[in-house]
């Protein structure tokens, strides 16, 4: 664990656990609204909880904290909020509940905690001082707090902790549900199908002048034109520019001393590998893959061998499309096992089996690099496009400021005189709606946000961009209004044919599965209606049917008696009706090698599901006793996706 806590992925772990205190769902909050003077005395209040406040500064600090170790997209910012707000809501529910139960967390506890998370401020039982540990905290964890607030964080873990195991110590599970759980996720079943998809069913619906006409007036308010504006912009571009600049030897030489690290080559291998996994499989498993790894080693030994064409048929890993191939890897990269081989193995020559962690692996090393540094003159055609497009920037940035002095004496001067100023060519595009781009410039999104930020007439200033800086200028806007029939047929058409297609891929569905329940062939009725039935692979509830679904989505399939035809099944659109073909029960016999990881599967489930319950009835009594209040206005403006 120590050791682990050294990795900065766990360090975002820990920093997660002390913020959300381990809760295992997301709390459900019902909004019952605090009265006007606990909002009027504290214009950020959040939430109120047995007389102990959340508020909208409590949840930024946390966000700050975890901002500093990962970004977090604006678009999962609400997402965050949420959490935290309801994992400090649940924090100080169990702190009144265990203030009523004298539940409490003592300081050698504490201690034993803190000694375990940082045992290099002990030496032996003596503490080696605030400084130390102030200094571990820094470089451990990477958090930005003082030791006060971490050693309350400590406790608060500690607290949540106890109520855990209070509530789970009494849960336990029974070998007869053991046994259930094997069989339920082992018995397969195989069935016979068929998909009606109604993408396949549009070009056999009818439109008929009528029933567009009909469609479009019910569905009027659904085919608005936007506004569209048209303007006319001048573009300084960077590549032309950069056609401009020239470099001297001088510049190139002080670039390449300048970034001389990126020109040390270390000892690098060029593998390509053929994978047999072995993750999470039974020995008796194991035993199998290794076997048909030694076959395809004996192929891939033979004298006129492919080895990329045997990764593309045998190897499970993602490189299989390209033939096995890893690329360049260097030390440290890969685990030990596979970095002996690659670094030992001679050039062209395949592997004996190498296993690890992962399975068996094959490998065959195309290439190799000691260590060294390239000379200039080995780089020096690489080095001139960067310090060329140094300069172009550099000289781009210069003639921007330039612009945008220009701009600033005038927002309404013509643009033409401002492209003649500095050379360059005033261009049109438009008109365009806020999702269009401009043709020869392409996605932009501070430049469309500018198009319909400006006044007609008036001056961008300069918009960086990929290609380098724009000035616009809007030249005519068209308000948004309601579209007519001919200028949104095209839409119409497709939504018309859409919606009746899936009506008719229903109906299909509904005749399918009514005529074979009544015993008509199953596979004769799907050619009438217009459908061809396959028959599939076994499947467990866990497992999938390829282009169809999951077994839990065909959940229905494991309780249906062999030859039994299902109801119209939706899924994601499509329709499927399917008869069980044959069912294949668990083999218990094998039931052993699972129990150990079965049991500890089915406890870890049932006692989450037991302190879920737990949270649920802790808020739920909260709640009635008036004792959580949430200020809605403020939780919705923090937790609202918008």
């Amino acid at each position: 664990m120590l050791r682990s806590l050294q990795q900065r992925d766990t360090k975002i772990k820990i920093l997660l656990w002390v913020v959300v205190i381990g809760v295992g769902g997301m709390m459900v909050v019902t909004l019952v609204p605090l009265g006007s003077r606990s909002v009027q005395s504290q214009p950020d209040l959040v939430a109120e909880v047995d007389g102990n406040a959340v508020t909208a500064n409590d949840v930024q600090r946390q966000i700050s904290r975890i901002e500093r170790l990962q970004q977090i997209p604006p678009a999962l910012r609400s997402f965050y909020n949420r959490q935290i707000i309801d994992s400090l809501i649940f924090e100080q529910m169990l702190q009144s509940e265990a203030n009523r139960l004298g539940i409490r967390v003592t300081d050698q506890e504490e201690v034993a905690r803190i000694k375990l998370l940082l045992p290099s401020l002990f030496a032996g039982d003596t503490f080696l001082g605030r400084e130390r540990y102030a200094l571990e905290l820094q470089q451990r964890f990477g958090l930005d707090m003082t030791i006060s607030e971490f050693e309350e964080l400590i406790r608060k873990g500690l607290l949540e902790e106890k109520f855990r195991q209070l509530v789970t110590d009494g849960v336990s599970v029974t070998p007869d549900e053991v046994a259930e759980e094997f069989r339920r996720r082992n018995e397969k079943v195989t069935i016979d199908y068929v998909l009606i998809d109604p993408t396949q069913l549009e070009s056999k619906v009818q439109v008929s002048d009528a029933d567009l006409s009909a469609y479009f007036e019910k569905n009027k308010s659904r085919y608005q034109l936007p506004e569209r504006r048209s303007v006319d912009y001048i573009l300084l571009d960077l590549r032309e520019v950069g056609q401009r600049v020239q470099v001297t030897d001088q510049e190139l030489r002080a670039y390449y001393n300048e970034h001389i690290d990126l020109y040390r080559v270390q000892n690098r291998a060029h593998v390509f590998h053929i994978l047999f996994k072995t993750v999470g499989k039974t020995d008796a498993e194991i035993e199998e893959i290794r076997k048909k790894a030694e076959e395809v080693l004996k192929k891939a030994r033979a004298p006129k061998a492919k080895f990329e064409d045997l990764a593309r048929e045998y190897s499970d890993d993602t490189t299989k499309t390209s033939g096995g191939d890893l690329g360049w890897i260097v030390p440290g990269q890969t685990v030990a096992p596979f970095e002996q081989a690659a670094f030992s193995l001679p050039v062209g020559k395949v592997s004996d089996l190498v296993q690890t962690e992962y399975g068996f692996h094959i490998l065959l090393v195309k290439e190799r690099e000691t260590a060294r540094t390239k000379p200039f003159e080995e780089v020096r055609a690489s080095i001139i496009p960067a310090v060329t497009s140094e300069k172009a920037e550099r000289e781009a940035s210069s003639l921007a400021d330039k612009l945008t002095s220009a701009v600033q004496q005038s927002t309404s001067r013509p643009l033409g005189d401002i492209a003649k100023q500095f050379g360059l060519t005033v261009r049109q595009a438009g008109p365009l709606a806020a999702t269009d781009t401009i043709p020869d410039i392409g996605p932009a999104p501070g430049l469309q946000d500018e198009i319909f930020r400006l006044q007609k007439g008036e001056l961008s200033q300069p918009v960086r961009i990929d290609r380098g800086y724009v000035v616009l200028s809007v030249k005519d806007i068209q308000p948004a209004r309601q579209g007519t029939l001919a200028e949104v047929r095209d839409g119409v058409v497709a939504d018309f044919r859409r919606e009746k297609s899936l009506e008719l891929a229903r109906t299909r569905a509904n005749e399918l599965s009514h005529r074979a329940r009544a015993g008509e062939n199953l596979a004769q009725v799907a050619k009438v209606v217009g459908f061809e039935l396959k028959t599939s692979t076994s499947f467990a509830r866990a497992g999938s049917l390829e282009g169809v679904g999951s077994g839990r989505q065909l959940i229905d399939a494991f309780s249906l008696a062999v030859g039994e035809v299902s109801a119209p099944t939706s899924l994601a659109g499509r329709w499927l009706v399917y008869k069980v073909a044959s069912r294949e029960e668990a083999k218990m016999d094998e039931l052993e090698k699972q129990r150990k990881g079965l049991t500890d599967q089915l406890l870890n489930e049932k006692k989450s599901a037991a302190y879920e319950a737990f949270r649920a009835s802790l808020e739920d009594r909260f709640r009635k006793e008036g004792k959580l209040r949430i200020n809605a206005d403020n939780y919705k403006r923090l937790t609202s996706s918008s």
